[in-house]
């Protein structure tokens, strides 16, 4: 917390060109603490129907949850529905876990069975991510297939995207506006097109550099 406080401390002299120390400083600190202070609260009520929640998580504007199974939310995430309304729908006996430090900016993530989503994740406007087809292509009465999704640390799923059942996407991936993910995407790749493929490799970032990267 007290690291939170001085890196908001920073930015505010930053942003003001005013000196760390100065009251004037202090002062708006003061008022950016009350302003997250009732965030904060208001968070809390927010995510009532979530199951597991970090101790620090914001929202803004509220989001629609329609819980039936399990929502394991980490800390430092962030739900903002500014662009495009944040839709959580998780069914019964399904899982979702979205891990520290992700940010969920307008996405609809309907879960059957289970969606993980890592730690310091970028998940954009207009994103679906949907683990289940609903309904059988031949019978359209009958239950369609469904499996797990898997989006690892650092990938940032850009407006638009659609990523479909049995999907990995690695770490550090990138996947374009617009592409519908049906295969997995490698690490530090960067996927696009309909079906998504393979467009470009990115840089493995260096040992120690990798957390930098990715948050």
């Amino acid at each position: 917390m007290k690291e939170l406080i001085s890196k908001e401390r920073e930015k505010i002299a930053l942003a003001n060109g005013l000196s760390i120390g100065s009251l004037k400083v202090s002062f708006l600190l003061l008022s950016r603490l009350l302003e997250l202070g009732w965030n904060f609260a208001l968070s809390r009520w927010r995510l009532r129907r979530v199951n597991e929640l970090g101790k620090i998580v914001f929202t803004r504007k509220k989001p629609t949850i329609l819980n039936s199974g399990t929502i394991k939310i980490g800390n430092l995430v962030r739900i903002w529905s500014n662009v495009n309304r944040v839709r959580l729908a998780v069914g019964k006996g399904a899982e979702l876990t979205i891990g520290a430090n992700t940010r969920l900016n307008g996405p609809t993530i309907s879960v059957s069975h289970k969606v993980h989503i890592g730690k310091n994740c970028r998940i954009a406007p207009h994103v679906i991510i949907m683990d289940s087809d609903f309904h059988d292509v031949n019978d359209r009465l009958a239950e369609g297939k469904g499996g797990s999704i898997v989006i690892k640390d650092g990938a940032w799923v850009a407006t638009r995207a659609m990523v479909l059942k049995n999907v990995t996407i690695g770490k550090g991936a990138i996947v374009a506006s617009g592409a519908v993910v049906t295969k997995d995407v490698p690490d530090y790749c960067v996927a696009g097109g309909v079906p998504a493929k393979i467009i470009k490799r990115l840089e493995v970032p260096a040992e120690g550099e990798t957390e930098k990267v990715l948050g």
